[in-house]
C-alpha cells in the first residue's frame, strides 16, 4: 500500500505517519525504520527508508530523513541555538567534511515569492569563502572551509532547469558536497514554519506543490547531495479535505507571519550549515563574518 497521493507533503515523517495510519500498523513498515529523540522542547525524528519496498510505500527515495520540530523556534533563543547545533550535527553525520574540499550550497526557489524565498535567504546568511580561499587563503584560519553558493532561480524566470544550472557549476568546480535548500509543503498545518527536514537523498524542486522538476541528487550531479527544507505552505485541499480536480492547479496557503518566519528559519538553516562546514566556529563569530 502506498501513501495517499491526494495529500501533498515533502516530509518523509508525514508520509511515514500516513502510511502507518492507512495500513493500521502498530509495528514498523517493512523497508522502513524510525526513531524519535528529544532535546528539551525540540523533537528529532529519524526515518530511514532502507529498500525499494520502503521507498514505494512512502513515495520517497531510499535514504536517511531527519526531521527537527521546534514549535517555539521563531521566538525562543535557546531553541534557535539548539536547532542550529542539531542541523550542524546531522550534516556532519551525513557527509565527511574537510576544510580543503569545495562545498556548493544551492538556494532554490523564487526569491520574489515570500513562502518560496527560503533558499535565497539562506544563501544571504552563509559564510562564503571560495573566492578568499582561492586568492587570499592566508587570511583564513585552516578550519574555515571552501564554500560557494548559487541562487539558480526558477525555470519560469530563467528558462533553464535548476539542475542544469547546478550541474554546470559542479562540472566546473567539482564540489565534494552540494547542499540544496528549498521550501517544502507539509500535510499538517502545525508543521508549517516549525519544522526542518534534512535528507541525504537530494531533492525534487516543486514536488510538494505538484510541479515536479528533475531531481537534484547524486545521480544527476555526480556528487554527494544533502537536501534541507522547511515546510512553508500546505495544500488548501488538505485543510478543507475537499478533493480538487487534477486539471486545476493546487491552491497553496501559508501562515500570516510568513515574512518573519522566512527570516528566522533562513537564519537558522544558514547557521546550522555554517557551523557544520566551518569547524570550531561560534554563532557570534558567524554573525561578525556575514554582517
Amino acid at each position: 500500500m502506498e501513501t495517499n497521493s491526494t495529500v501533498r507533503t515533502d516530509l518523509a515523517l508525514e508520509a511515514h505517519e500516513m502510511c502507518r495510519d492507512e495500513a493500521r500498523e502498530v509495528s514498523e513498515i517493512e523497508g522502513v525504520s524510525s526513531c524519535v529523540e528529544r532535546y528539551g522542547n525540540v523533537t528529532l525524528t529519524r526515518v530511514n527508508i532502507l529498500d525499494e519496498n520502503g521507498s514505494k510505500r512512502l513515495g520517497k527515495a531510499v535514504g536517511r530523513y531527519v526531521t527537527i520540530e521546534a514549535a517555539n523556534l521563531k521566538y525562543d533563543e535557546d531553541e534557535y541555538n539548539a536547532v542550529c547545533r542539531l542541523i550542524c550535527d546531522e550534516i556532519r553525520a551525513m557527509a565527511d567534511i574537510d576544510a580543503g574540499d569545495v562545498t556548493l550550497v544551492a538556494g532554490l526557489g523564487n526569491s520574489k515569492i515570500t513562502p518560496d524565498a527560503l533558499g535565497s535567504k539562506v544563501v544571504d546568511s552563509l559564510m562564503i569563502t571560495h573566492h578568499i580561499k582561492r586568492y587570499m587563503a592566508q587570511l583564513l584560519d585552516e578550519n574555515i572551509s571552501n564554500v560557494c553558493a548559487i541562487k539558480p532561480g526558477v525555470l519560469g524566470t530563467t528558462g533553464i532547469e535548476t539542475v542544469e544550472i547546478i550541474k554546470g557549476i559542479t562540472d566546473t568546480l567539482k564540489p565534494k558536497l552540494v547542499i540544496a535548500v528549498d521550501a517544502l509543503a507539509a500535510a499538517d498545518i502545525n508543521r508549517v514554519s516549525t519544522t526542518i527536514q534534512i535528507a541525504d537523498t537530494g531533492i525534487a524542486p516543486g514536488s510538494g506543490v505538484g510541479n515536479n522538476r528533475e531531481g537534484i541528487n547524486a545521480e544527476t550531479l555526480g556528487t554527494k547531495v544533502i537536501a534541507i527544507g522547511v515546510p512553508t505552505v500546505i495544500d488548501a485541499a488538505t485543510i478543507s479535505k475537499v478533493e480538487i480536480p487534477k486539471e486545476l492547479a493546487p491552491l497553496m496557503v501559508t501562515t500570516k507571519d510568513i515574512d518573519s518566519v522566512i527570516e528566522r528559519m533562513s537564519k537558522t538553516v544558514a547557521n546550522g550549515i555554517n557551523l557544520a562546514l566551518h569547524k570550531d566556529i561560534t554563532l557570534d563569530e558567524i554573525e561578525n563574518f556575514v554582517m
